[in-house]
C-alpha cells in the first residue's frame, strides 16, 4: 500500500514538474490597434493602443484587449522578470478615461492573457507616468518597479512591489521628470550597480542633473547627482560599470558616476 502510495506521489510530482517546465512562455511583445480613444498622446501619435499582442516561445500568437475606456499609453510592451523563478511577464502603462495610468503586469496563464498584477491609478485621467525600470533594489532576489509619476508636472519616484495581485507602493521621493511631454523618447532614466548594490539614475524635474537613489532602509534616498551643460532630451545610458551617459539635444555627456557623489 505505502508503495502504490508512493508511485503515485511520485507520478504527480513528475506530471507537475513536466508541465511546468513544458508551459508556453512570452518571447516577444507587441501594441496593435493605434487609437484616438483616449486622445493624451504623452508620447505623440500614434501611441495609444487598444491591443497587446504576444507570441510564445512556441510561436504561438495571444492578445489582449482593452476595454473602450482604456488604452495602452505606451511605446512598447516591456518584458520582465519580477524572480527567477517566476515566468516572463508584460510590464505595460494602461491609462483609463476616468482615472488616468497605471502600471500593469500581464502574463500568459492556461493559454490566455491576463492581468495578474497592477498598480493604483494616479486617479485623473490625462495624467500619465513613466516607468524606469525592473530590477532588485534591495537584494533579496525579487525585483521591484520603479516609475516617476506625472513627470511632466512635478515629477514623483516611486517603487512598487508586487504582493498577490497588486503592485504596492513601498517608498516615493518628489522632484523628478524622466519624459517630455509628446516625445517618443522614453529612456531619459536607467539603473546600475553601484558599491554592490542597484541605484536608479533619474534627472531631476528641470531634467537639468542626474539624481543617483538608492532603496535603503524601506526608503528612497538621494545618493548624489550631477548638474548636465543642459537638459536632459535623450537617453539615459549605462556608459561602463563607471560612467553613464546621457543625451542632450545632438550632444551625449559621459559622466563618471563618482563625480556625482554627494
Amino acid at each position: 500500500m505505502c508503495w502504490r502510495y508512493l508511485s503515485v506521489a511520485v507520478f504527480v510530482a513528475l506530471w507537475l514538474s513536466s508541465t511546468f517546465a513544458s508551459a508556453e512562455t512570452i518571447a516577444a511583445a507587441r501594441y496593435e490597434m493605434p487609437t484616438e480613444r483616449y486622445g493624451h498622446f504623452a508620447l505623440g501619435r500614434p501611441h495609444e493602443y487598444a491591443r497587446l499582442a504576444v507570441t510564445s516561445d512556441t510561436g504561438r500568437t495571444f492578445t489582449l484587449e482593452l476595454p473602450e475606456n482604456e488604452v495602452f499609453e505606451d511605446l512598447v510592451p516591456r518584458l520582465v522578470r519580477l524572480a527567477a523563478s517566476e515566468p516572463q511577464e508584460v510590464l505595460a502603462t494602461v491609462s483609463s478615461r476616468g482615472s488616468g495610468a497605471r502600471l500593469v503586469l500581464i502574463r500568459l496563464e492556461a493559454g490566455r492573457l491576463e492581468i495578474s498584477a497592477q498598480s493604483p491609478a494616479i486617479g485623473t485621467p490625462m495624467r500619465w507616468l513613466n516607468p524606469v525600470g525592473v530590477v532588485d533594489l534591495d537584494g533579496d532576489g525579487r525585483a521591484e518597479v520603479a516609475a516617476v509619476i506625472t513627470p511632466h508636472i512635478g515629477g514623483t519616484l516611486k517603487v512598487y512591489r508586487r504582493q498577490g495581485k497588486d503592485l504596492v507602493e513601498i517608498a516615493a521621493l518628489g522632484g523628478f521628470s524622466n519624459h517630455a511631454y509628446g516625445s517618443p523618447e522614453s529612456a531619459l532614466s536607467t539603473f546600475m550597480p553601484l558599491a554592490g548594490k542597484m541605484r536608479l539614475v533619474v534627472p531631476d524635474s528641470a531634467r537639468a542633473q542626474l539624481r543617483v537613489v538608492g532603496l535603503e532602509g524601506g526608503r528612497l534616498i538621494e545618493l548624489g547627482r550631477c548638474t548636465l551643460p543642459g537638459r536632459v532630451t535623450g537617453p539615459v545610458k549605462v556608459h561602463s560599470p563607471t560612467e553613464i551617459s546621457a543625451a542632450m539635444g545632438s550632444s551625449t555627456r559621459v559622466l563618471a558616476v563618482k563625480d556625482c557623489a554627494e
